[in-house]
């Protein structure tokens, strides 16, 4: 078997070869940059709970926003394995980092694309995809999160404008959004979007502080006090939660492969790590505990990757089922989980130190496998596609 560079993504069943040269391409690129521009600078960002200095436009520098929105609104038009790829090298950074990409492309310029008018579209698509403007989703609420049908966030037809009323909780890149598309309940029961611009009397973003979680980045609240929405902010392409679901289908999607970066970072420094440091005489790789656990995260990864992989023909060709989704988002995200915590053990003390990915890929992690739909609530929607009963 060929050896792989620990610099390189694992390939144990030679993936690759169902990649195109592009993929392959654009992943490189991607990870050159995190490899230059993240990775010097996420540990002391993640140890003074701060953001990094202009990512975003970073990010837009590089094609990691919207990259499968048209070319004639900003975006790329690449295919959703490569908006994949692009997640999983991100993330490979840090979650803070593939996170803003995410929800920036998937839950900001997905449904402004989706759903949007053709003014909405040209006006806000290039700035974000651009990284000139940031964006931010307004869905959880204080007193609902996995039920998100009972939102209490309302808005009311005043004939010239809507009024907007409520807060939306645990909102990335909310302290620092330019616009928010935000789902709220109009007079008739139903769910509809708008988009909210910085600006508007009575919307504010207080931050969230305190976190031991996704530190490297900005979480906040919207909150809306009467606030004026001109008719043109409505999103005039649906109603009904469809709106906000399929928007967190493509996000679910994203984090699928953005936690296999994770899994793989952890691995990597892992399996370094064994090979380095020696205890009795001999590098502790050579002990049959330690290889036992790199075996198991290298199948881990193998699953995962080869789930994604064909997840991803099947959003390219429009057969990808919210469940499908539900069940790979689950799935990587407990393996990525996984791995962070126990190979952590394998580097002993120096586990705990920021030189080393493992505790703070873990404590990122906590917040994934909560956030587009906890880990429980996943299992359950896959359990109502096996009988047809639903167990919420």
């Amino acid at each position: 078997m060929s050896y792989y560079p620990l610099s390189s993504i694992p390939d144990y069943y030679m993936m690759d070869e169902l990649l195109s040269d592009e993929h392959k391409l654009i992943r490189q690129s991607v990870r050159d940059w995190v490899e230059s521009f993240v990775m010097p600078q996420i540990d002391k960002a993640a140890q003074e709970h701060r953001d990094i200095p202009n990512l975003m436009k970073e990010l837009g520098s590089i094609g990691a926003l919207g990259p499968y929105i048209p070319e004639e609104y900003g975006g790329a038009g690449l295919d959703q394995i490569s908006y994949g790829l692009i997640m999983q090298e991100l993330e490979r950074g840090d979650s803070a980092v593939r996170s803003a990409a995410s929800v920036q492309s998937s839950l900001v310029m997905f449904p402004i694309n989706e759903f949007g008018s053709e003014e909405q579209k040209r006006k806000y698509l290039p700035k974000l995809a651009a990284g000139d403007m940031i964006g931010s989703f307004g869905l959880t609420e204080p007193n609902h999160g996995s039920d998100p049908g009972s939102m209490e966030t309302t808005i009311k037809d005043m004939g010239d404008h809507f009024l907007l009323n409520g807060a939306k909780m645990w909102i990335t890149n909310a302290p620092l959004c330019d616009i928010a598309v935000v789902w709220a309940k109009i007079e008739a029961g139903k769910v509809r979007g708008v988009i909210v611009e910085r600006g508007m009397e009575g919307f504010t973003t207080p931050e969230t502080t305190d976190k031991w979680s996704l530190r490297a980045s900005k979480t906040g609240e919207l909150v809306f006090d009467n606030v004026k929405i001109p008719k043109e902010n409505l999103l005039p392409g649906v109603e009904g939660l469809k709106g906000p679901l399929s928007c967190l289908n493509s996000a679910r999607y994203g984090i699928s492969w953005g936690v296999i970066g994770a899994a793989i970072d952890c691995y990597c420094t892992a399996v370094q790590y064994a090979k380095e440091r020696k205890q009795f005489g001999k590098p502790i790789a050579s002990f049959q505990l330690q290889q036992k656990k790199l075996a198991e995260y290298l199948t881990e990864i193998t699953k995962a990757q080869l789930l994604c992989l064909q997840l991803g023909k099947l959003k390219n060709d429009h057969k990808a089922s919210p469940a499908q989704i539900s069940m790979a988002k689950r799935n990587n995200v407990r393996m990525a989980i996984d791995i962070a915590r126990e190979s952590r053990q394998i580097l002993g003390g120096m586990g705990i130190m920021g030189e080393f990915p493992m505790m703070r890929h873990a404590a990122n992690l906590e917040s994934v496998i909560t956030y587009e739909g906890t880990h429980d609530i996943h299992l359950l929607i896959t359990g109502l596609d096996i009988t047809g009963i639903n167990a919420f």
